[in-house]
C-alpha cells in the first residue's frame, strides 16, 4: 500500500528542481506511506511514491524497473493473484528480483502493455512510465477502491493518490468549481469524473489513462458483465460461498498484522467467519459504538466476535469526537458530506494500534441489493401499478399548489415523477426547487448550466437492459460506492496509515454478482440479500442473517439538537459564512432554527453545509492567507 504522485512534461527541464518538487508531492501524503520514500526522475519524468510495506517489506521498494530499465511503476493497492501472474510470467522468460506484487506488474506490462490490466486481480492506482517511448499510463481499479487524481496543463500531466499531492505543485490551480459545488450539494460529493478544484480530475473506476508527449487519452477497460446466469438460486449460492471463500484467502495474504472491521451487519460478519476459518491464528476485530441506542451496533458486533472467539476491540464515540473535523477535512481534500466518516476515523485509529492490514465487508450492498431505499415506497408503487392516465401530470399540478409544510406534499412530488425522478430525489438532499431558494442569484447564475440530477439520470438510464432493482445497484456501484462510501474508507484508514482491503469487490465475486438476477437478490416478499445470506447461511446465526439493515450512521441529528448550537453559530451563521456568496443567509437561519427547534429534522443538510463552510476555511481560506502573505 502506497501514495503515488509524479508529474510528466514535453518540455524537460532542469532535474534538481524537479526531483525536489515530486518529494514535496509526496510528503504530502506521508501518512499513505510512513515506512520509505522513493522516486525516479529523467527528462521528462519526475514520479514517487510514500510505501505502507505490505508485501515483500523488505525489498519491495518503489520505484520498480523491469530487465533493461525502460518500464518504470510506481504502485497503490494490492495485487491478489500476483503469485499465479508470477510464475506465468517466469514461464515467459521474466527474471524477478523481489517477491513483490509491484515487480509483477512491471513484467506484465513489458509483456502484455495495457492488456495486462485485465489480468490484474486487485485494488490499485498505478502510473507506469515508458522512458523510450516516453509515454505515461494511469489506471485505476474496476471497482474504484484505490483513488487516482490528475490535473492537464498543456503538455503536463501532474498526478497522485489523493488532491493534496498535486495542491503541493504550485502550477495546479486551485479554482473552485461551481459545478462541481453543486453536484455536492446535491449528493454529498463531488461528480465521479470532477474535483471541487476545477483543473483537477479523477480517473474513473475501470479506465486507463494515456499521456504521450502532451497528447491525453483514456478509455474504459473493465465494465460489469450483464445478468446472463441460468442456474437455480441454490447454485448461486453455493458458487458464490466458493468465491467468497477463495476472495477472503487471497485478501489475508500479508506479511504484515491483519484484522477486520466488524459492525455485526451481514458482510463484515460474513468476512470474519470466513477469515476464522482460513486463519491458524484468533482473528482481530474492530468495532464502533455509540450511547444512544438507535445507533449502537455493538451488540450484534460482540456475537459473532464471541461466536469465532476473536481478540476483539470496540469505541463508542460520542458528540465531542466533533473535535476531529478540521483532520476530516484535511484527509477528504474535498467537501465530503457523508458523517460516518466519524465512526471510520475512529475504527481506523484502533485498529491502527494493533494491525497494519483489515478487511472489510464493503460492496454487499450495492451487490447484492442491501440499501433499504431498494424496496419500493409502497404507497408509491401501488399507485404507480393503477396506470391511470394523467397520473404524473395531475400529481405535478397539485403538487406545485400545495402548501409548502402541509401533509402530504411530499407523497404528491414522489407521485408526480418517474421511477428515475423518485430514485434520484430519494438519494438527494437538496432537490432542485429546495436549490432554487438556497442558492444566491450570483451562484445560481454560475451553476445554470449545470444539472446534478440530470447528470446522475443520464447514468441511470444507461441501464435499461436490466430490471428496475438492477438499475439500481449497477447505479450505486458506478456512484455512490466509489465516490462516497470506498472514499470515505480509503481516506479514513490511510489517515492512520492501515491498509483497508475489500473481499466482496473481489473481481470474480463483482463479476458474478452482476450476472445474477435482481430476483436472487431481492425476494418477491422483500428478504434483501437473499443469495448472499444462503451463501453463509451456515456461518452466521439467524439473529445476523435476518437483522434489518441499520447502516453505519452517526446519531448527528440529536447531537444537533443536543449539544452542537454554538458550532452552528461559529460556522452556518456567521459572516464569514454568508460572505462567500453561494447561498442566502436567511435561507440558511430557516433550516438551522426550523431544526433546532424541533419543527424539521435538516441533519444531513445542515451537516452537508456546516463540512462545506468547514472545508472553505481550511482550503480557500487558508491558501488566501498564504497568498497575502
Amino acid at each position: 500500500m502506497c501514495g503515488i504522485a509524479g508529474f510528466v512534461e514535453v518540455d524537460g527541464s532542469p532535474a534538481e528542481p524537479r526531483e525536489a518538487l515530486v518529494r514535496r508531492m509526496c510528503a504530502a501524503i506521508r501518512h499513505r506511506g510512513p515506512d520509505d520514500e522513493g522516486v525516479h526522475v529523467d527528462g521528462h519524468a519526475a514520479i514517487g511514491m510514500r510505501r505502507l510495506a505490505i508485501i515483500d517489506v523488505n525489498t519491495g521498494q518503489q520505484p520498480m524497473s523491469g530487465e533493461d530499465g525502460r518500464i518504470v511503476v510506481v504502485f497503490n493497492g494490492e495485487i491478489y493473484n500476483f503469485q499465479e501472474l508470477a510464475e506465468e510470467l517466469r514461464g515467459a522468460g521474466h527474471r524477478f528480483r523481489t517477491r513483490s506484487d509491484t515487480e509483477v506488474i512491471v513484467h506484465a506490462w513489458e509483456q502484455w502493455g495495457e492488456d495486462a490490466l485485465a489480468r490484474l486481480r486487485g485494488m490499485f492506482g498505478i502510473a507506469v512510465w515508458d522512458i523510450a517511448s516516453r509515454t505515461l499510463w494511469l489506471a485505476r481499479d474496476r471497482a474504484g477502491i484505490k483513488p487516482l487524481h490528475y490535473a492537464q496543463s498543456g503538455g503536463r500531466l501532474v498526478f497522485g493518490s489523493e488532491i493534496k499531492s498535486l495542491l503541493a505543485d504550485p502550477r495546479v490551480p486551485r479554482d473552485i468549481d461551481p459545478a462541481s459545488l453543486d453536484h455536492y450539494c446535491s449528493f454529498l460529493y463531488t461528480p465521479p469524473d470532477r474535483s471541487i478544484f476545477a483543473a483537477i480530475r479523477k480517473l474513473p473506476p475501470g479506465h486507463v489513462l494515456r499521456w504521450n508527449d502532451g497528447q491525453v487519452s483514456t478509455r474504459q477497460y473493465w465494465d460489469l458483465p450483464d445478468e446472463s446466469f441460468r442456474g437455480s438460486e441454490q447454485e448461486a449460492a453455493a458458487r458464490l460461498r466458493e468465491l467468497l471463500g477463495d476472495a477472503v484467502r487471497s485478501h489475508m495474504i500479508s506479511d504484515v498484522p491483519l484484522g477486520a472491521f466488524l459492525s455485526g451487519g451481514i458482510d463484515s460478519s460474513a468476512v470474519v467467519a470466513l477469515m476464522a476459518r482460513a486463519s491458524g491464528q484468533r482473528v482481530k476485530t474492530f468495532s464502533i459504538g455509540f450511547e444512544e441506542a438507535t445507533h449502537d451496533e455493538l451488540p450484534y458486533a460482540r456475537e459473532v466476535a464471541r461466536l469465532f472467539d476473536t481478540d476483539h476491540h470496540e469505541f463508542v464515540v460520542r458528540p465531542d469526537a466533533l473535535s476531529i473535523l478540521d483532520r476530516l477535512i484535511a484527509h477528504f481534500d474535498e467537501p465530503f458530506g457523508d458523517s460516518s466518516a466519524i465512526p471510520t476515523w475512529y475504527v481506523s485509529e484502533i485498529a491502527g494500534r494493533h494491525v497494519t492490514v483489515v478487511l472489510s465487508g464493503d460492496g454487499g450492498d450495492e451487490l447484492f441489493g442491501g440499501y433499504r431505499r431498494y424496496r419500493p415506497h409502497e404507497r408509491v408503487a401501488a399507485f404507480d401499478r393503477l396506470h391511470l392516465p394523467g397520473r404524473i401530470s395531475a400529481a405535478r399540478l397539485a403538487w406545485r399548489h400545495w402548501p409548502r409544510g402541509l401533509r402530504g406534499r411530499n407523497f404528491l412530488r414522489h407521485v408526480a415523477q418517474d421511477a428515475e425522478g423518485r430514485y434520484l430525489e430519494d438519494i438527494g438532499f437538496f432537490r432542485p426547487d429546495e436549490k432554487n431558494v438556497l442558492y444566491t442569484p450570483a451562484f445560481a447564475a454560475a451553476v445554470a448550466g449545470s444539472d446534478p440530477f440530470a447528470s446522475m439520470r443520464r447514468l441511470l438510464d444507461a441501464e435499461r437492459n436490466v430490471s428496475w432493482a438492477s438499475r439500481m445497484m449497477r447505479f450505486d456501484f458506478r456512484t455512490y460506492l466509489p465516490n462516497d462510501g470506498l472514499t470515505k474508507v480509503d481516506r479514513m484508514s490511510m489517515a492512520h496509515s492501515i491498509e483497508s482491503r475489500v473481499p466482496l469487490l473481489d473481481t470474480a465475486v463483482v463479476e458474478f454478482a452482476a450476472t445474477l438476477p435482481a430476483s436472487f437478490k431481492i425476494t418477491a416478499d422483500g428478504r434483501q440479500k437473499h443469495v448472499l445470506k444462503q451463501a453463509v447461511a451456515d456461518l452466521l446465526p439467524r439473529s445476523i442473517l435476518d437483522r434489518k439493515k441499520q447502516g453505519f450512521g452517526v446519531p448527528i441529528g440529536r447531537w444537533f439538537g443536543r449539544d452542537l448550537r454554538e458550532l452552528f453559530s461559529d460556522t452556518l451563521l456567521s459572516p464569514r459564512a454568508a460572505g462567500r456568496g453561494y447561498f442566502e443567509p436567511r435561507e440558511v437561519r430557516r433550516l438551522v432554527g426550523e431544526h433546532v427547534g424541533g419543527r424539521r429534522d435538516h441533519t444531513l443538510r445542515l451537516w452537508l453545509l456546516m463540512v462545506l463552510e468547514l472545508w472553505q476555511r481550511q482550503y480557500v481560506d487558508a491558501q488566501a492567507g498564504a497568498a497575502a502573505a
